[in-house]
């Protein structure tokens, strides 16, 4: 009897399952080490070419909404070609629309700007909604969450990298001049290393694009069974819970930079101040490190439930006092957001597997909490101060507590 190897098709589940989160891995991180980035042009926006808050908050609007504008066409996508080929075409986008971001942040003026961040985000949302399908499609619930949660990890990695590199390279330099080409390339440099990646990433899923053949496939749903789909409590409460989490991180992440250089905070340049961000996103490094093990024990929804009102006590200490606690507190909320978004995420999908893209598709489109929270809190902190501000995705965490406490009592996994 002879056995047949197949190198490029691994012939269990377990193998498949395994070397799709290794792929995975470089998906998680890229898309951290670019969400940093985004959330770095506001800070330079807002105290280095002097735009108000609400002006330079507009470009997380940019960046976000296109999770609402796309979901429902990529969706569309995802289910005819399938998930790889999808999470291939996400990193294609992503790489044009890094591109099109560094040349526009060189003469094309500031609207463009802001369209080249909707385009690039358009390629992120292929990678929401395919690349957060395919962990839990090959693995079991408890291990899909525990799974999920130590690729956030990677994520926060990015995170952590863009804070230091970036920092340096996007609010290191003054305003740019016309014509002064070496200050241009020092900006756009960590965005064409984006670029680069993108494509190599893209190349490796088009490479193994036969992974998930054994596996369930995305179905087309006809017009009345979507609104069963979409009508799906569990999936519903998980929506409001997603877009008040990513309102609240993205929100946190961005305004940290101008919080921590404010003179009764800890006064220090935007660069440092920058810097000093990444304990933000290493804190939900580690977070996610250690939670994807303890996820493997305890129940999600408890740990989910106790991130969420640690988060609520510490955004209330930095609104309350000031000095190096207020600046301690805000940053370790990094650290109560650890495990929120793969938990959530996965505490919504409802039990049909073969329906999960469309489920996926709306936790996609809650995602534009990203882009209204921030620009919310913009426009309070134009009005009445930027500490004070910091209630409103003080509040989304009270809302992510609350989905919590409901799915302690109904887990049944």
């Amino acid at each position: 009897m002879t056995t047949i190897s197949m190198p490029l098709a691994p012939t269990t589940s377990e193998q498949r399952a395994t070397l799709l989160f290794r792929l995975c891995i470089g998906v998680y991180f890229l898309g951290g080490f670019l969400n940093s980035l985004v959330g770095l042009l506001v800070p330079r926006l807002r105290m280095i070419e002097g735009l108000n808050h609400t002006r330079a908050l507009l470009v997380q609007f940019a960046f976000h909404s296109s999770y609402l504008l796309f979901a429902v066409p990529i969706t569309v996508l995802v289910v005819k070609f399938g998930y790889m080929r999808s999470i291939a075409a996400g990193l294609v986008v992503i790489a044009l629309g890094c591109g099109l971001l560094a040349a526009s942040l060189g003469s094309l003026g500031y609207f463009m700007v802001l369209l080249a961040l909707l385009a690039l985000a358009g390629g992120v949302t292929f990678l929401q909604i395919a690349a957060n399908i395919v962990v839990p499609v090959v693995e079991p619930v408890r291990r899909a969450v525990s799974r999920l949660t130590l690729l956030q990890g990677f994520n926060s990695l990015g995170t952590v990298l863009a804070s230091l590199a970036g920092s340096t390279l996007l609010l290191g330099t003054g305003r740019q001049r016309p014509g002064d080409v070496a200050e241009h390339i020092r900006v756009v440099l960590p965005f064409l290393a984006v670029a680069l990646v993108a494509l190599a990433l893209a190349a490796a899923f088009i490479g193994r694009r036969d992974l998930l053949r054994a596996s369930s496939t995305p179905r087309r749903v006809p017009l009345s069974g979507m609104v069963d789909v979409l009508a799906n409590r569990r999936l519903l409460a998980g929506g409001g819970a997603m877009f008040a989490y990513v309102g609240a991180e993205v929100t946190i992440g961005t305004l940290l930079v101008e919080y921590l250089a404010m003179p009764d905070i800890l006064n220090v340049s935007p660069v440092a101040a920058g810097q000093l961000v990444g304990l933000y996103w290493a804190g939900a490094l580690v977070g996610r490190l250690v939670g994807a093990r303890c996820l493997t024990r305890y129940g999600a929804p408890t740990m989910l439930l106790g991130c969420a009102i640690g988060a609520v006590a510490l955004v209330a200490v930095a609104i309350s006092l000031q000095g190096p606690v207020a600046a301690a507190a805000l940053l370790a909320v990094g650290l109560c957001n650890a495990i929120m978004y793969p938990t959530i995420f996965a505490l919504s999908l409802p039990d049909d597997h073969a329906t999960a893209t469309y489920a996926s598709m709306l936790l996609c489109m809650v995602v534009v909490g990203g882009a209204i929270i921030p620009l919310l809190t913009g426009i309070v902190a134009d009005a009445v101060g930027l500490t004070m501000a910091f209630m409103l995705p003080g509040a989304c965490y009270i809302v992510i507590a609350a989905f919590a406490w409901w799915r302690h009592r109904t887990w049944d996994l």
